[in-house]
C-alpha cells in the first residue's frame, strides 16, 4: 500500500533521521518518477489526513499542506490549491520566520499556483522578487535557483515577454543546469521546452526560429521517452509541441 509505504518512510525519517521521508508521500522510488493523476491526488489527501492531528508547530504537518496543495494544483479543481498554499505560508511566517528557505519555497508554491489559475502579472512580480533573492543567495547554478529561474521564464511566456524568456534560459539557466542536474533531469528538459516556446510562440518568430524550436523539441521528446516512457503526460505535451512547430513551419514554406 502507497500510504502505508510512506507513513513508514516518514517515521523512519523522523525517529532515525534516515531514509527518504516525506519524499516517499510525492515519488515512486522503484521507478524514480512522480506520482501523477488519481494517484497523486489520492496520496495528497491522504498525506494531509495522516499528519492533520498534529499541532501546528509540528514540520511534518506542514509539509503535508505542500503535498495536498500540489496535488490540488493539478487535479479538476486547481482553484482550491490556492488557500491550501496561503495557510502553508502562514504558518511559517508566524512559527519558522527566521528560515528564509521556507519561506521562499512557500512564496514559491503561491507563484507557481497562481500561474496555474492564470493570474499571470502576479505571479511575476512574485517571482521576479524570489529569484532575485535566490540569486543573491544560492547563485544561479543552485537547483532551487534554476526551479523559480524556470517558473520565472513560463511567468514570462504567459504574459508573452518572449525576448526576456529566451535571455534568462539561453543565457543563465539551461548553462548551468547542462551542467547540473544535467540533460536528463525533468527540470532541464522543462527548460528547454519553455525555451523552444519562446522561439514559436513569439508572433514574430522566423523561420530559423522554428527550426531552432524543433530541434529543440525533437531532442527533448527523445529523452522523454527513454526517462518517462511514451505515454507519459510529459511526453505526450512535447509531442503536441513538437507538431505544433512543424504545422507552423509548413505554415510558413506554403506562404513563400
Amino acid at each position: 500500500c502507497l500510504v502505508w509505504q510512506a507513513e513508514m518512510a516518514v517515521n523512519e525519517f523522523e525517529d532515525q533521521g534516515t531514509g527518504v521521508g516525506m519524499a516517499k508521500w510525492r515519488r515512486c522510488f522503484d521507478c524514480g518518477q512522480r506520482f501523477h493523476g488519481v494517484v497523486e491526488f489520492a496520496l495528497g489527501w491522504a498525506c494531509w489526513k495522516t499528519y492533520l492531528g498534529r499541532p501546528d508547530t509540528d514540520n511534518t504537518r506542514c509539509m503535508s499542506l505542500d503535498v495536498l496543495g500540489d496535488a490540488l494544483q493539478v487535479s479538476p479543481q486547481p482553484e482550491d490549491a490556492l488557500p491550501v498554499f496561503e495557510t502553508k505560508l502562514h504558518l511559517t511566517l508566524r512559527y519558522w520566520s527566521h528560515n528564509e528557505e521556507h519561506i521562499l519555497m512557500a512564496r514559491s508554491r503561491i507563484a507557481t499556483c497562481l500561474d496555474t489559475l492564470e493570474r499571470y502579472d502576479e505571479a511575476l512580480v512574485l517571482k521576479r522578487k524570489i529569484y532575485a533573492r535566490r540569486v543573491a543567495t544560492l547563485g544561479v547554478s543552485n537547483e532551487r535557483t534554476l526551479s523559480i529561474g524556470n517558473n520565472l521564464a513560463a511567468s514570462l511566456l504567459h504574459v508573452e515577454i518572449w525576448d526576456d524568456a529566451k535571455k534568462l534560459l539561453g543565457d543563465q539557466l539551461l548553462p548551468a543546469a547542462r551542467r547540473s542536474p544535467g540533460a536528463n533531469h525533468p527540470l532541464t528538459m522543462t527548460m528547454k521546452k519553455n525555451l523552444a516556446a519562446a522561439l514559436f510562440m513569439n508572433p514574430e518568430h522566423t523561420r530559423d526560429d522554428l527550426l531552432e524550436a524543433e530541434t529543440i523539441l525533437q531532442d527533448v521528446i527523445q529523452r522523454n521517452r527513454r526517462v518517462f516512457g511514451p505515454a507519459h503526460p510529459d511526453t505526450l505535451r512535447t509531442g503536441r509541441s513538437l507538431s505544433d512547430v512543424r504545422a507552423k513551419l509548413a505554415a510558413h514554406l506554403d506562404s513563400l
